[in-house]
């Protein structure tokens, strides 16, 4: 119990301590809200179903937070990096492509076992901090084309969430400022669907929606076809919890180095577990990482809450069509803060650990994967189409060790 379960102004919750409950449950719907648009929007675009995604995702999260003893603060929602490969599977059906996502997942154990046992040194060498800090700055960029193209649809909707958002954050006080995202979230979608900012379809489908429904289970199919367009994923995952952990790390000023090999296992496991029974992969989610910087909770209790009402919206199909109903303009205008955020977060890394970027092969590398990831390049390779995500995460992650090694033997020391 973080002190009496109160938090006052300036107080930091940390990962291993939790406010009173109903304040924690609070901090739970609020990160709830942060994660079911991306978390519903990868399965829509992939043809998996919805629910056994919502499923394996709140189980996943549970999972994760057993694994790595409460230290890391996480919720693992869909990952955008399985969207390209499981398109391009989609006409070998939905056992093909979860095949695929198991796959993805056992290799992504394998990788996380290797930095368990190697230790730290082996994380150092392959992701140093301007690794690390260049994958968050990479997350954050590439997504917000999602929020700018949200906040364009419906742009007074969208502004009015910003600014409620950023006064409640920054002039707020007291739980004002902790529920910040929640507050504009919520009153802000109230306020646009009595505005008529819904169409009256998601309307229809809400009241036809039944109240209590199954998931759909699969069973997965490994085919090598597909699992070798899962490759690039592995990479991807591996960089982005290793950069969660950092981000994690530079919020709560703790070293978790010690706890990115348990992270790392954690998410294969849920990538795995999620294959197995119909779901898409998972990962540690950026837009949670946001919500902390903003209120200043890292609290895992928070995070287990959220797991925990995520399994039970999957048996609703009608709590899924409410949410549904959520303007374009709201998640557009609440993502361009949240996504900043991850930026700075980045950035923040770099500070931190005095990262060098007049290093040649920092400032070169470096700056090619951002603009990668920012510009969102997009190639085909045969039916592949991988976008910026994947490039930015790639091209940081492999290109700056091999430089890094080259430059040093042209001038050793």
């Amino acid at each position: 119990m973080h002190g009496d379960g109160r938090v006052t102004d300036g107080e930091a919750v940390a990962p291993q301590e939790r406010a009173s409950w109903p304040l924690t449950i609070g901090f739970g719907v609020q990160h709830l809200v942060a994660m079911f648009g991306a978390t519903v929007l990868v399965p829509t675009a992939t043809g998996l179903p919805v629910a056994t995604t919502l499923l394996f995702s709140g189980l996943g999260t549970l999972l994760f937070l057993l694994i790595t003893k409460n230290r890391v603060p996480s919720y693992l929602g869909s990952s955008f990096a399985f969207v390209a490969p499981l398109v391009a599977a989609r006409e070998q059906g939905i056992a093909a492509q979860l095949g695929g996502v198991v796959a993805a997942g056992l290799l992504v154990i394998v990788v996380g076992i290797a930095v368990k046992a190697l230790g730290v040194r082996l994380l150092e060498s392959v992701m140093p901090p301007v690794v690390t800090g260049a994958v968050v700055v990479i997350i954050g960029l590439n997504l917000s084309h999602q929020a700018t193209s949200h906040f364009a649809e419906q742009p007074a909707l969208a502004a009015i969430t910003t600014g409620v958002v950023l006064l409640a954050g920054v002039l707020g006080r007291g739980l004002l400022v902790r529920f910040s995202v929640l507050v504009g979230f919520v009153g802000v979608w109230a306020g646009g669907v009595l505005a008529g900012a819904v169409p009256p379809a998601r309307f229809t489908a809400l009241r036809e929606a039944s109240w209590v429904g199954l998931p759909q289970l699969h069973q997965p199919e490994l085919r090598p076809s597909v699992v070798l367009l899962m490759l690039p994923v592995v990479i991807v995952l591996v960089a982005e919890v290793v950069g969660h952990v950092k981000a994690v790390a530079a919020l709560t000023g703790r070293n978790l180095d010690g706890s990115a090999g348990d992270a790392i296992i954690a998410n294969g496991l849920s990538t795995a577990l999620s294959g197995l029974g119909g779901g898409v992969g998972t990962t540690t989610y950026s837009e949670n990482i946001g919500v902390m910087a903003v209120t200043r909770i890292y609290t895992t209790a928070a995070f287990a809450v959220t797991g925990v009402l995520s399994v039970l919206l999957a048996f609703s199909p009608k709590a899924i069509a409410l949410f549904g109903t959520i303007p374009p303009g709201v998640l557009g205008g609440c993502t361009l803060v949240l996504y900043g955020l991850i930026v700075l977060i980045g950035v923040r890394i770099w500070m931190d650990r005095g990262v060098d970027l007049t290093n040649p092969v920092n400032a070169m590398v470096g700056g090619a994967a951002l603009v990668a990831g920012v510009g969102d390049l997009t190639i085909e390779i045969g039916s592949l189409k991988m976008g910026g995500l994947v490039w930015g995460s790639l091209l940081v992650v492999i290109l700056h060790p091999v430089m890094r090694w080259l430059r040093a033997a042209r001038h050793p020391a």
